[in-house]
């Protein structure tokens, strides 16, 4: 259940972080290299988290004490983040009043914000690790499906309420003490529905916490130094035909995490026309594209969850392989897509306003919303092809999932860095970024169908994994 308490915060970050920062006066050629805190303690944080917790002897259980620190770190990052501003404020930003004030910069709300985003993603990851092999722990052999169906579907509903309350939008008003001179209604939103996160994550924590019971085992895993070196001999003792399983990953998360980044600033930006830092015209605009972005993604979630029912018999059906393949081939239409949409938006008036057509607003809705389907299997496919290809190999099965990993986190960091300036030689919108995740993913989808090992229909074993790139 803790896992709906992470899944709920993380999908407020993805829905509301990006416009968050640019509110802040963050520019949108540098929001991405905020985001790079996933990849990276992603790759470090959680397998030495996992081997701490492995090593423990608390009296309270191996895992449960660095779920419980992970949560109290989450709970002081999203309360940090929400009063960033108000910080700020405090700490010598502007005095103006945010009513009035357009477009100017506050550094000090933005270093807080950015110090709480980093503590949130280090939090989240202290989190995630210890939940899984808790999950682990607490399953016999003949449970593993049936534990990881429930997992999922804690998963979908951590997604689909964070999504819902990403997309109301209206928080400040159920809750108008949050309001201040340096924290209009956008803002206190934000800071409500962040608020919010940290009692549904409490309460998660609560039941699993309470309702859990651990079992003294032996202390397992070595240093944090022989990750590395594991990882790198393992490496070797692959299969060859793991080389291209790593090359799709990678291409793949190179498509995927520009979406993750931008969604919600596309639909405010491009979409809506709206600018965070324009008058009260622009912002308005763009607060409501940043909303429907939300209740985009939080269709997405539920297609993400039906979808996940199916994966299994569509393996079995055309092979694993080849729906990864249809996967991408998905994520490139839609990428690509995203060009078209923008180019019927911008269409400006005499006037100088611009025309939003239904039909546009509509589309972007329903993009969000298919992509819940591709986004299924590369939560799943993956993983279970690597499962199968690696079951003899020398390396086991958590080292090459570790592996498997560095085809995630590496892409992502590629983009959090490179995807903010690419823009930005492009005007600053975000299609120059979402060009390239559609290319990439037509490479993914070509190297998957072409190279990759048409294993037999019943070597499909159901996966998961947490929401979200980490």
């Amino acid at each position: 259940m803790v896992a709906a308490g992470v899944q709920f915060g993380w999908a407020l970050q993805l829905s509301l972080l990006t416009p968050y920062v640019q509110m802040l006066g963050i520019e949108h050629a540098f929001s991405s290299f905020i985001w790079l805190c996933g990849p990276i303690t992603g790759l470090v944080v959680q397998p030495c988290i996992g081997i701490w917790s492995d090593k423990c002897e608390s009296r309270w259980g191996r895992r449960r004490p660095f779920i419980f620190a992970g949560v109290l770190m989450i709970s002081v990052a999203v309360i940090v983040i929400g009063f960033a501003a108000d910080i700020g404020y405090v700490l010598g930003d502007t005095h103006q009043d945010c009513k009035i004030f357009q477009g100017v910069a506050r550094p000090r709300a933005a270093l807080v914000f950015i110090l709480g985003f980093w503590l949130l993603d280090l939090a989240n990851n202290t989190v995630q690790g210890p939940a899984r092999a808790l999950l682990a722990d607490l399953s016999g052999p003949d449970e593993r499906d049936a534990s990881n169906a429930i997992f999922c579907l804690w998963m979908a509903v951590g997604n689909i309420l964070g999504f819902s309350t990403g997309a109301y939008g209206n928080w400040q008003q159920w809750f108008p003490a949050l309001g201040s001179k340096a924290c209009c209604d956008a803002c206190a939103n934000i800071k409500a529905a962040f608020l919010l996160a940290v009692v549904f994550l409490g309460l998660c924590t609560c039941v699993t916490l309470n309702l859990t019971s651990e079992d003294k085992e032996e202390g397992l895993g070595n240093g944090p130094g022989s990750i590395v070196a594991n990882l790198l001999v393992g490496v070797r003792q692959l299969p060859s035909s793991m080389q291209f399983v790593l090359l799709v990953m990678a291409l793949c998360w190179l498509s995927w995490f520009p979406f993750f980044l931008f969604d919600t600033d596309w639909m405010g930006r491009e979409v809506y026309q709206g600018d965070p830092k324009g008058d009260i015209v622009k912002a308005t605009s763009y607060q409501r594209g940043v909303q429907e972005g939300a209740f985009g993604l939080l269709l997405n979630s539920v297609i993400l969850g039906i979808s996940s029912l199916f994966i299994d018999p569509l393996c079995r059906l055309l092979g694993s392989k080849n729906v990864w393949a249809l996967g991408n081939f998905i994520v490139f239409v839609a990428m690509a897509f995203t060009g078209i949409i923008t180019m019927n938006v911008v269409h400006g008036r005499a006037d100088g306003s611009y025309h939003h057509p239904n039909w546009v607003r509509i589309a972007a809705v329903i993009l969000f919303t298919v992509l819940g389907f591709p986004l299924a299997i590369t939560y799943s496919v993956p993983y279970s092809l690597t499962a199968d290809l690696t079951a003899d190999a020398g390396a086991g099965q958590g080292l090459a999932m570790g592996i498997l990993n560095l085809a995630v986190v590496i892409p992502q960091t590629l983009v959090a860095l490179g995807s903010g300036p690419w823009d930005a030689l492009f005007g600053g919108g975000n299609e120059p970024a979402f060009g390239l995740a559609s290319i990439s993913a037509l490479a993914a989808g070509i190297i998957a169908f072409r190279k990759l090992p048409m294993l037999s229909r019943n070597g499909y074993h159901r996966t998961t994994m947490m929401h979200g790139p980490h």
